[in-house]
């Protein structure tokens, strides 16, 4: 399959990302709120009506106006955001599922800044993705109580995450611009939260740090080192503005499981237990 070069998915996404966060007359701004709302088959229960938004940005990255009920049991982990659960399973030989059949590397995803014994310390650890669709609420919050020690920007391509191009590009996952966030438990069990863009995915914002920039004319990794960053399960982390992935990367017998693969998901929901 042809690919296109990174300057045009680049390129696209900023294009879209002007049309997004440009305030269009009161009149306009609701056709076509409505519009994609109706297209995308945008359930606005838990939200504001859609005329309500001054931009289409800002109504991909609604808040909740009904607040999600945290399970408070310190054992469990809970989905950082509303999506589908594409993949998971067991990282072996350094490698997991983008989608059945196709693979990629764990150690090529976290890139160049996180260290060699945080990557030996996932073999054998689990994995799990979640898809972000355009009809889905875009903030992504904490799935535990935890801190934050290192944020990786590793700029790349913008593909769509979508599963018709999961099945036609090998490693999707590693060519596609992201930001890992390297993260530990209360008890400094190790994780992962890597979050991926995509086509149309002009940004993604982090509430800890206003300085990480993506989607902008880099090409050079950068990393961001933390002391004392901590959230408390299911406070917002940041959002994406459009649909896209997260992945989320668990060291050896630290997460056991209680989802099924191929499921949606809310935000808040038990996925599993640590």
């Amino acid at each position: 399959m042809k690919r296109f070069p990174l300057f045009k998915t680049s390129l696209l996404s900023r294009l879209f990302g002007a049309f997004a966060t440009k305030s269009f007359p009161p009149f306009l701004q609701a056709i076509i709120n409505r519009l994609y709302v109706r297209i995308a088959h945008v359930d606005l229960t838990d939200f504001e009506p859609a005329i309500s938004y001054q931009t289409l940005n800002k109504l991909f990255t609604r808040h909740l106006k009904t607040p999600r009920t945290i399970p408070q049991d310190i054992t469990t982990i809970i989905s950082p955001c509303d999506g589908f659960i594409s993949a998971f399973g067991t990282i072996q030989e350094s490698l997991a599922l983008q989608i059945k059949g196709f693979s990629y590397s764990v150690k090529e995803l976290l890139g160049d800044y996180i260290s060699k014994q945080n990557k030996v310390r996932l073999e054998e650890g689990f994995y799990l993705n979640f898809y972000l669709s355009p009809k889905d609420y875009h903030r992504y919050h904490a799935p535990c109580d935890m801190r934050i020690t290192k944020a990786v920007h590793i700029p790349g391509k913008l593909y769509p995450v979508n599963f018709t191009w999961l099945r036609k590009i090998d490693a999707l996952f590693v060519e596609n611009e992201r930001v890992v966030l390297e993260c530990f438990t209360k008890d400094n069990t190790l994780f992962y939260m890597i979050f991926v863009g995509a086509l149309n995915v002009g940004k993604m914002a982090f509430t800890f740090d206003d300085t990480i920039q993506t989607n902008v004319k880099n090409s050079l990794q950068q990393c961001y080192t933390y002391d004392s960053i901590s959230l408390e399960k299911g406070e917002e982390l940041g959002h994406f503005c459009m649909g896209s992935t997260i992945v989320m990367l668990f060291e050896k017998n630290s997460f056991i499981a209680s989802i099924k693969e191929n499921i949606s998901i809310q935000f808040g929901h038990i996925i599993g237990t640590k």
